[in-house]
C-alpha cells in the first residue's frame, strides 16, 4: 500500500478526518443525518462548500455512500460505510474525553426520521 505521507496510522487517519469539520459530518451521520439540508442545520453553521467538500472526500475515502432520493434535480441521502461506522467507538470516547474536561457540554440527540430513507 502506498502511503500520502507516511506509515503511522495516526497520520493516515488525520489525512481524512484531521480537520475541524469532518468529524461532526461523521458525528451527524452517526445521529441519524442522511440529505444536505439536515447537515447545514447543525449548530456548528458549517459552510455549504465545506460540506460538499468533505461529503467528496468521505465518499472517495470509503466512509459514506450517497444514494439518489430525488433526480430532478439530484438530491442525495449520504449514509455510513461499514468502515465509516467503525468511527464510532473514536466518536464514543471523544464524548466521554469532552465531557471531562467542558463541564456542561451536551450530547445531541438521534434525529427522527421523517421519510423512507435508504438502507444503510
Amino acid at each position: 500500500m502506498s502511503f500520502k505521507r507516511s506509515c503511522c496510522p495516526i497520520t493516515n487517519a488525520l489525512d481524512i478526518l484531521g480537520d475541524k469539520w469532518t468529524l461532526l459530518v461523521i458525528r451527524d451521520l452517526v445521529l441519524g443525518k442522511r440529505r444536505y439540508q439536515e447537515f447545514l442545520s447543525s449548530p456548528e453553521n458549517i459552510a455549504s462548500n465545506i460540506l460538499a467538500n468533505r461529503l467528496k472526500q468521505l465518499e472517495a475515502s470509503g466512509l459514506v455512500t450517497r444514494h439518489a432520493y430525488q433526480h430532478n434535480p439530484a438530491r442525495y441521502e449520504y449514509v455510513l460505510t461499514k468502515k465509516g461506522k467503525g468511527l464510532r467507538p473514536v466518536l464514543d470516547t471523544l464524548i466521554v474525553w469532552g465531557q471531562k474536561h467542558f463541564p456542561g457540554t451536551v450530547v445531541f440527540p438521534r434525529v427522527n426520521q421523517r421519510y423512507g430513507s435508504v438502507k444503510p
